[in-house]
């Protein structure tokens, strides 16, 4: 069980990156922000592959893979736009 939580970890953190590579524009945020919500969207990917059966939830797949980087992307948006309405003062 702990190997499962450390690979999902480590996933998160590379689909973090792969997000960061595939969002154009400024960054409002840190890296380490950044990898947080890469690993979010990881574990948002292995939630959607187990929902849909294509594995459990700790199961590397190509499915769990690509819905954990699209929500990674997304998550990016959410928090950028968020960070940068908050350094405005809205």
């Amino acid at each position: 069980m702990i190997i499962d939580i450390i690979g999902v970890l480590i996933f998160g953190l590379v689909v973090g990156a792969i997000a960061r590579l595939l969002k154009p524009g400024k960054e409002a945020l840190g890296w380490g922000a950044t990898l947080g919500l890469g690993v979010l969207g990881s574990l948002v990917g292995g939630a959607v592959a187990s929902i849909l059966g294509t594995g459990n939830f700790f199961e590397l797949n190509i499915l769990g893979a690509g819905v954990a980087i699209v929500a990674a992307v997304v998550l990016l948006y959410l928090g950028e736009s968020r960070a940068e309405r908050r350094a405005i003062g809205r």
